[in-house]
């Protein structure tokens, strides 16, 4: 467990960081640390993981949380604020925020950034002013879908208050999770780049598209694509055929789900809205198999599945294309480009 933290430590470039049983468990840690210490409120952005939502809106560790938009980060801040947290890219809209004038925002306040979309290999948060950053490991960390922890990357201060906690509660990683995690960073990088290169070419099909209404990929490229249909999402869904309908993310498998009745049904469905989460809103986790192969199977579960096979199939978008319908986020504003097969 030691070597995966250090591993992780360096690549986020943080002095410490602190290896927990899952993403969820790292983020109780955070809130009880600094709940200890009296600072209870919390300052958040939507929209965040589902879970990591209920927890602070649920209010079950004691915290008190007031959702702003990145522009009204300062204003809600209070002498009992602990944490500002934002996630970027989002789960699941992958809008993105601006580290450098959120952290700005915060002044003293620390600034927790989920990292578990973009990890170290695309950005690093800590470089942008974050003072801890979160990651559910269990997805690209890990990378296999064969592993569960969490990790927050931080000082050595927050890292000793961290392992109190870890300790008082019993969160700790599994050796053996350890030594999965360790082994998956050392594929992280060329996972993440091959992932994020079908991602990219993907999500250039979809929004070319007449079958698709708009397409979310953020600026900094990923593995993970959301796009939103005109028709009905769960077919889709019902369709696919190599592209596994499933939670989580991040492993060599591409998976799909729709994030309003799965991963984000526990919120309320005014937050979901207003945070850019709709009804026919579909999550793709982007793997390792050949893009063709997974085009070919979205392509014709969007026509509805084997049965609907020898309908309208789309014109996939040139490699020098700019797809007009793909937006970063209401928070980076407007169409996009999309990076090319040759990924970051």
């Amino acid at each position: 467990m030691a070597r995966f933290e250090t591993a992780l430590a360096r690549l986020e470039g943080t002095e410490s960081a602190v290896a927990f049983a899952s993403g969820m468990a790292a983020l109780s840690a955070c809130l009880l640390a600094r709940g200890a210490q009296g600072l209870r409120h919390v300052v958040a952005v939507r929209p965040l993981y589902g879970c990591s939502d209920h927890l602070l809106d649920a209010g079950l560790l004691g915290t008190e949380v007031t959702w702003v938009d990145p522009a009204g980060i300062a204003a809600a801040i209070r002498p009992d604020t602990g944490l500002v947290m934002v996630e970027t890219p989002a789960n699941p809209t992958l809008a993105e925020v601006d580290l450098r004038a959120v952290a700005r925002s915060c002044g003293t306040v620390p600034l927790l950034a989920d990292n578990t979309f973009a990890t170290p290999v695309l950005q690093r948060p800590a470089e942008r002013g974050a003072s801890a950053v979160l990651h559910s490991a269990t997805k690209y960390l890990g990378g296999h879908g064969d592993v569960m922890g969490g990790v927050v990357a931080c000082d050595e201060e927050f890292a000793r208050a961290l392992r109190q906690v870890r300790f008082a509660t019993g969160g700790v990683l599994h050796p053996l999770a350890g030594y999965l995690l360790l082994r998956g960073l050392s594929t992280l990088p060329v996972r993440m780049r091959a992932a994020s290169a079908t991602a990219a070419e993907l999500a250039r099909r979809l929004a070319a598209d007449p079958r698709v209404a708009r397409v979310h990929y953020p600026r900094i490229g990923g593995a993970m694509v959301a796009f939103e249909t005109h028709g009905d999402p769960h077919a889709v869904i019902a369709g696919v055929r190599l592209i596994t309908p499933a939670v989580s993310l991040g492993s060599v498998d591409t998976l799909i789900q729709h994030p309003a009745s799965i991963s984000h049904r526990i919120v309320a469905e005014g937050d979901r809205h207003s945070s850019g989460i709709g009804d026919r809103l579909l999550r793709m986790s982007v793997g390792l198999e050949d893009v063709e192969d997974v085009w070919r199977d979205l392509d014709q579960a969007l026509d509805g599945g084997p049965a609907g096979r020898g309908a309208h199939r789309a014109r996939p978008a040139a490699h020098g294309d700019v797809p007009a319908g793909v937006s970063a986020s209401a928070a980076a504003g407007g169409p996009v480009p999309v990076p090319g097969p040759g990924g970051r």
